[in-house]
């Protein structure tokens, strides 16, 4: 039987795999339930990864995520939640001893923006970067997630850069005080994001060491680089100083771990072996639907983090 299906029928069938029992009758508000052996590195589910189980209030969620032995969260959309949840979301982590993984402060993929000197788009950057500084002050946050924007057709390639590397040191001398790092990231052209400037790990490693700003930092989506470039250890070890965050996702469908062609359970070791202790965001969707899917999706992660320490 292949993996993928032996975990559907463990799944439908109530049979949890790594300490998943009892699991099922999970109360959402109440998180009785608890699968409490902490996982090796801190994977960070979103807020809406369990809603089958833990409904749709944030706290309720983040208290499920605990229960399951996860050490960390992430929130895409932070940014946009109203400063009190901000709050409240903060002090639940922290009652809990959890990390937050980075918010997306600025990802426009419609628009030209760091590859320009354009005066409009300098100003814009620095209101986000003034934004995302509240959200750090209300929640404690280390990192925040930017995208450069779209190519331009109409500009030398190495001019692009060079006013990317200009507008990441200006973004990264504003939050730099507060301990914030910026994390850029590197997306795939070819599947998801045709037109973006920043697509591959050296390349946004050398922005980084141009840029010779300690907050400027990369978020290392594994899925993303799969799909552009592959080779996904050995480019960890040559970024290694300037990676910030993880993304997780399979390919090929961008699910849990175990779903596709990257071997996670090697790759968490690694990382692990490296001494990493910072978020890995699980940013992918769930290869089977409702709780069966939620219960799938912890097994995978049991499976993955199962390395030797």
């Amino acid at each position: 039987m292949k993996r993928r299906n032996f975990i559907k029928s463990t799944a439908a069938s109530g049979i949890a795999l790594s300490g998943l029992t009892g699991i099922m009758g999970a109360s959402a508000s109440g998180s009785k339930v608890s699968n409490s052996a902490k996982f090796n590195l801190k994977y960070a589910p979103n807020l809406g990864m369990f809603r089958e189980h833990a409904g749709r209030d944030p706290i309720d969620n983040i208290k499920f995520i605990a229960d399951q032995g996860f050490r960390a969260i992430f929130d895409n959309g932070l940014m946009n939640k109203p400063p009190e949840l901000q709050e409240k979301i903060a002090n639940e982590l922290a009652r809990l001893d959890m990390d937050l993984g980075p918010f997306v402060l600025y990802a426009d993929f419609k628009v030209k923006s760091m590859v320009t000197q354009d005066p409009e788009i300098k100003e814009m950057l620095k209101k986000k970067m003034a934004d995302g500084l509240e959200v750090q002050k209300r929640t404690g946050i280390k990192t925040a997630l930017v995208v450069p924007g779209r190519f331009d057709d109409a500009l030398e390639w190495d001019y692009q850069t060079a006013n990317v590397i200009d507008n990441m040191r200006m973004c990264c001398d504003i939050v730099g005080e507060s301990g914030l790092k910026l994390v850029m990231e590197p997306l795939n052209a070819w599947t998801n994001h045709p037109g973006l400037f920043l697509t591959k790990m050296p390349q946004a490693h050398m922005i980084c060491v141009a840029v010779n700003h300690p907050s400027c930092k990369i978020v290392d989506d594994i899925y993303h680089q799969q799909i552009t470039e592959g080779n996904i250890i050995p480019n960890i070890d040559m970024c290694w100083d300037s990676i910030g965050a993880f993304h997780i996702g399979d390919n090929p469908g961008r699910k849990e771990p175990t779903t596709g062609e990257i071997n996670y359970k090697n790759i968490f070791k690694h990382i692990y072996d490296k001494g990493y202790d910072g978020v890995l965001c699980a940013e992918h969707g769930k290869s089977i639907s409702g709780k069966e899917g939620e219960l799938a999706l912890i097994n995978a992660y049991r499976e993955v983090d199962a390395f030797e320490v």
